[in-house]
């Protein structure tokens, strides 16, 4: 039987923990954890992303989180902690798990940006 969107979306939430948003504030400060927003381009560009955080979309993340692709981004780190956060938690889900597939261990879905504004997180110009 073929999968849908509500079935993957409940392997993601099954697979990567859902944090609330001021834990996610809290333990951005930390070192060795980083912040992923998975929007498009113009979603960040309209609203701003949260500070420090590495924007790549969803349609590039396997490419940008693979250490042999050559379009791999250092920042992703299989090592360190990951939050990732889009509008409202459904693609950062669905990243979520692809990043534990690749071996990511320390990954949580942060949900919404606006729940990282709601929490007073930190904004900078995306």
């Amino acid at each position: 039987m073929p999968l849908t969107v509500k079935d993957m979306l409940a392997d993601a939430n099954a697979a990567v923990p859902r944090i609330a948003p001021a834990e996610a504030v809290r333990l951005a400060e930390e070192p060795g954890v980083l912040l992923l927003d998975v929007r498009d381009a113009a979603e960040v560009k309209a609203s701003g992303k949260a500070a420090g955080a590495v924007a790549v979309s969803r349609g590039l993340v396997e490419f940008r989180a693979d250490p042999d692709s050559p379009m791999h981004d250092p920042a992703l780190k299989q090592a360190g902690t990951i939050l990732v956060y889009c509008a409202s938690g459904g693609r950062s889900a669905l990243v979520g798990k692809t990043l534990k597939d690749m071996g990511y261990d320390d990954v949580r879905n942060l949900g919404g940006f606006k729940d990282w504004v709601e929490a007073g997180g930190a904004v900078e110009p995306g």
